[in-house]
């Protein structure tokens, strides 16, 4: 068990994400922005996580999110349901990769930057180059047996939060007499995004914890790989999910109160708002050092979530679902791991990278992935409270009778998020710094609905019997 809680927590790596999204609410409310833009969906993202939680529990098997909606659908259109959960989740998957990635060699190039004073700035290509150097050796190390891989995992949760708890505190103690006051912390709204609507302006806060808030079905792409998944999945997904929503928090908090001017750390030289923000606090040895376990937790993030993603294109291929099926649902002899699968994930993950050369490269990545992600998570939610209202054989965690105000709370919650990822992060949109999420988006959205129409209606049929599965009236697909 707690190696799933480990995994599931790993991949929402809490003082890494805050570090990589804290532009978002910087922008976006400011100080409002960090402390109210990040309590305020934590509420509706546990809504998700809850009903997620009961399915994964009720049906434990690594095709999780896909399988789910393939059950949960009426009969006709139980392989279309399967089709566009699992497409949009591995849309997420991919693309959460290459965020994460992409986040991980900009901290690389701030800490270049801050340790030669700025006279060292790494270019956008310089960038693209150290990110696929990452996704290279993330590659070599999700190849590696599951066994090496919980091992990793457990040293990383010990990092992760030992390095948010010390952020925390640095942040509180070394800021000393320029902190801000506790109403300004807590108060104070500054609208820098450029949309002239103050509470549209302070939705876009909203990004942060969604794209840290996001993975957490990891805890059911690895239920074939562990003991008493019914009991032990849902709890890493609960667990995971509370924990890095009250660590964000606080941190957030710790940010807010150190941050002496919003209009500084946005206009900074450094790739990461947040690297300002240490530097000016703690000095360039003690942001530096903090950093560097930063970076640490960000790139075993990254690590955690293309094991992740490449258990999702081996379920999606081993029902033949993918172009060249054959070749991802391949099981390495030796480490007994989808290996193919793997590199097809950081080669996906590396042609997403080249928006790194736009502008708004991170709310193109961040917005891409938080869409295919969410609407694969609701997608089966919402089939359980329409459709497979009857269908659902509760397992060891159930929600019982709130599995309805839940529900709906959840999918409610997912369609007003996908349509606010959509916009560009400033009312006036160029070719440089709009949202390409709509591109990435769009384009799976298009190749996947031409390729159902013209074959793959015919010949899937949705997941395969692998395992024997009583949680669902004994029906079989």
């Amino acid at each position: 068990m707690i190696e799933t809680i480990a995994f599931a927590f790993s991949i929402m790596g809490v003082v890494a994400s805050v570090t990589s999204t804290f532009s978002f609410p910087l922008v976006s409310g400011g100080h409002v922005g960090m402390v109210w833009g990040w309590l305020i969906p934590c509420f509706f993202v546990m809504a998700v996580a809850s009903s997620m939680a009961e399915l994964v529990s009720s049906m434990p098997t690594s095709a999780g999110l896909y399988y789910f909606s393939a059950k949960l659908a009426p009969p006709k259109y139980s392989a279309l349901a399967s089709w566009i959960t699992g497409w949009a989740n591995i849309t997420g998957q991919v693309t959460l990769v290459c965020s994460i990635d992409f986040t991980c060699a900009q901290m690389i190039t701030t800490a270049i930057a801050v340790s030669s004073d700025g006279a060292t700035i790494v270019s956008p290509g310089a960038t693209y180059g150290i990110l696929l150097a990452i996704l290279f050796t993330h590659g070599l190390v999700c190849s590696a047996a599951t066994n090496v891989l919980a091992r990793l995992n457990l040293f990383y949760v010990i990092v992760n939060v030992g390095t948010t708890i010390a952020a925390i505190i640095a942040l509180l103690v070394c800021s000393g007499d320029n902190k801000v006051s506790t109403k300004d912390a807590f108060t104070m709204f500054e609208n820098n995004t450029g949309w002239s609507n103050n509470g549209w302006a302070f939705f876009l806060a909203f990004t942060a914890p969604m794209w840290t808030l996001t993975g957490y079905d990891s805890a059911a792409h690895i239920s074939e790989e562990v003991a008493g998944a019914q009991r032990t999945a849902p709890i890493a997904i609960l667990v995971g999910v509370f924990g890095t929503q009250v660590l964000g928090w606080l941190l957030f908090i710790a940010c807010s109160f150190a941050t002496a001017s919003v209009t500084n750390l946005l206009t900074g030289a450094l790739p990461l708002p947040m690297g300002q923000l240490f530097l000016d606090v703690l000095g360039k040895r003690g942001m530096l050092a903090i950093w560097s376990f930063i970076i640490v937790v960000q790139f075993v993030t990254g690590a955690a979530q293309g094991v992740d993603a490449s258990r999702v294109i081996f379920a999606f291929a081993r029902d033949n679902a993918l172009p060249g099926s054959h070749l991802w649902k391949r099981i390495n002899r030796r480490t007994q791991t989808p290996v193919n699968a793997v590199w097809l994930v950081m080669a996906g993950a590396a042609v997403c990278g080249l928006l790194g050369f736009s502008a708004a490269a991170l709310s193109s990545l961040a917005g891409a992935s938080v869409i295919g992600l969410y609407v694969s998570y609701a997608t089966p939610i919402f089939l359980r409270i329409t459709s497979g209202r009857d269908k659902l054989v509760p397992g060891t965690f159930s929600l019982g009778r709130w599995y309805m105000p839940i529900g709906i709370i959840a999918v409610a919650w997912v369609t007003f998020i996908v349509l606010l990822l959509f916009f560009p992060p400033t009312q006036t949109a160029t070719p440089v710094g709009m949202n390409y999420a709509v591109v990435i988006i769009m384009g799976v959205f298009v190749f996947a609905s031409i390729s159902w129409v013209v074959s793959a209606h015919k010949w899937f049929h949705g997941p395969i019997k692998n395992i024997d599965n009583p949680s669902l009236d004994g029906k079989e697909l």
